[in-house]
């Protein structure tokens, strides 16, 4: 019985020493709307947008991405394959080269100044070391000093791509260890330090608590851009244009396409292929809206102890 006591009373310290520190990212069930922000309150911190794939940050992330660059981030972005099994080209090699240029033309339209090609195997990533992936990570997080994560979601349900979930997964220990001060303490020896992400806005292509939405309404068309840059795999590979021409022959015409083929490749991105933000926005009252499963920085108990019950010392 005394054992057991014992065990009992060693736990429940154990429990008070880890509540009084911190409470992990609390997550809430209800959605967030995040508008934008005037003037660059975020001056100062940085952002790393991160895909596995050319496409992927363009239709989930770009207008979140845009805004908060305007907002003051500097951002980064991190493409974990070499694109070599999706988009136009008579070879492996051309589609590699044709995705890298639209990935550089994507980083410039969301206003992202620094790219790091990570180029492991498109759809092979599973096969791929993971700790090798995490380390690269940690590395740049750590000599970027990132306090915004915006990329795929670890818990997001039913993803079949392994690039996606592999890279989620990383992404997600890599914010961790980048603060740790036994975790690949070589980087130290180069002038680096432990720095943790506070910050994350995870986004799925199905099921996935989503507690943020994110006003796009003024960056919409930004994003749209950045779509209509992405020619290789994005949508601009099945284009407002072309479907305009194949409706012209058969004595058609839609006439959200207007009458020239940079307004036809626009709207079509904006009213077809991004009409899932116009409907996530409607249910918050928004004209356009990106949602994410959102990560807040850490909380301190201890801290908000210290704020509630702290009392002056008698002199």
């Amino acid at each position: 019985m005394t054992s057991r006591r014992a065990f009992a009373g060693i736990l429940a310290a154990g429990a008070a020493g880890l509540a009084q520190n911190r409470v992990r990212f609390e997550q809430s069930t209800e959605v967030f709307v995040e508008r934008n922000r005037t003037g660059q309150p975020h001056k100062g911190k940085v952002l790393a947008a991160i895909q596995p794939h050319s496409d992927d940050l363009p239709l989930f992330a770009a207008g979140t991405i845009i805004k908060l660059i305007r907002e003051g981030y500097t951002g980064i972005l991190i493409r974990t394959t070499n694109d070599e099994m999706a988009g136009a080209g008579k070879t492996i090699g051309e589609v590699i080269l044709n995705n890298e240029k639209d990935n550089a033309a994507i980083a410039e339209k969301m206003g992202l100044r620094k790219i790091y090609n990570l180029g492991y195997r498109n759809h092979m990533m599973d096969q791929s070391l993971h700790n090798e992936l995490r380390s690269r990570l940690v590395f740049i997080f750590r000599a970027m000093k990132v306090d915004t994560v915006i990329g795929y979601d670890p818990w997001g349900h039913y993803e079949e791509n392994p690039d996606h979930y592999v890279t989620a997964q990383a992404v997600e220990a890599a914010c961790w260890m980048a603060g740790g001060s036994w975790d690949l303490t070589e980087h130290f020896d180069v002038g680096l330090k432990p720095h943790s992400v506070m910050e994350k806005y995870y986004f799925a292509r199905g099921p996935q608590l989503v507690n943020r939405a994110v006003d796009i309404s003024s960056t919409i068309d930004q994003k749209v851009e950045t779509n209509v840059a992405n020619v290789t795999q994005g949508p601009a590979g099945v284009n407002g244009a072309a479907l305009r021409a194949r409706l012209a022959k058969q004595n058609l015409r839609l006439p959200l396409l207007g009458n020239d083929d940079a307004t036809a490749n626009h709207e079509y991105v904006k009213h077809i292929v991004l009409a899932h933000d116009a409907e996530f926005g409607k249910k918050h009252g928004l004209q356009y809206a990106e949602g994410f499963h959102y990560m807040g920085p850490e909380r301190s108990l201890l801290d908000d102890y210290i704020k509630k019950n702290a009392v002056p010392i008698s002199r």
